[in-house]
């Protein structure tokens, strides 16, 4: 296990500071990170896997640039953000002058489905295919062509309501669960294999008109996975 170089309250104030997307669109399904849920990924990733410090990176489907330039911040050697969303990628930017990491993040407009390459890791919080079937299966099958391991974002499996209260009763952010049979299958079938599968209470604002709420609190599944079978 790696030393831990920073606090994890540190590392989520830091990325609190890093702006969201200004003008987010509902089709693309542009939630930015909440910063407590992107630290925990990136402590997840770094202190218990070893995963973030020293490597290289590539996060796909960036948006403003959260998770590529937290782990530039906690000791990633390289990060490349990916986004097809030009307002996302000149935030990105901004927001990477203003962390102080310009020299070690790389900024890519583009398709997912164009880049190429390889990466100790891959960090994704890709759409969960709400507005678009099948846009989370694009993003897990190209995670598993470019990285070693991965750290990928889907829609919890969990009652929201239950899973909430249990998790707010056991004190902690995040639990051990289950993987979903239907990723399991869709994983392997890529070359990749399940390490671990972690549900994730994450908090959103209002930030479409077809939110109902204030803000809203639901269940996410991060899934660690390691590609099984080289890269083609």
């Amino acid at each position: 296990m790696q030393k831990r170089l920073v606090r994890k309250l540190d590392l989520e104030k830091a990325i609190s500071k890093i702006k969201p997307h200004p003008t987010p669109k509902a089709y693309l399904e542009q939630y930015t990170i909440p910063s407590e849920t992107a630290a925990e990924i990136l402590y997840i990733a770094a202190y218990t896997y070893n995963d973030i410090i020293g490597k290289t990176i590539a996060d796909l489907g960036c948006g403003t640039g959260r998770l590529a330039i937290g782990s530039a911040l906690i000791g990633a050697r390289e990060t490349f953000g990916v986004d097809i969303d030009r307002v996302a990628i000149k935030a990105a930017h901004k927001n990477a002058e203003k962390m102080n990491v310009k020299e070690k993040t790389h900024w890519i407009l583009a398709d997912v489905d164009v880049i190429q390459g390889s990466f100790d890791t891959v960090l994704q919080n890709p759409p969960f295919g709400v507005q678009r079937r099948g846009a989370d299966r694009r993003f897990l099958e190209k995670s598993l062509a470019l990285g070693h391991r991965i750290y990928s974002l889907h829609k919890g499996g969990k009652s929201n309501r239950d899973f909430i209260k249990r998790l707010r009763g056991r004190g902690t952010r995040f639990i051990p669960v289950p993987p979903s049979s239907f990723l399991k299958r869709f994983i392997e079938k890529h070359g990749g294999r399940i390490k671990a599968v972690y549900a994730m209470l994450m908090t959103i604002p209002h930030m479409f008109d077809f939110h109902r709420k204030r803000k809203h609190e639901f269940i996410v599944d991060l899934y660690i996975i390691e590609r099984s079978t080289p890269p083609d």
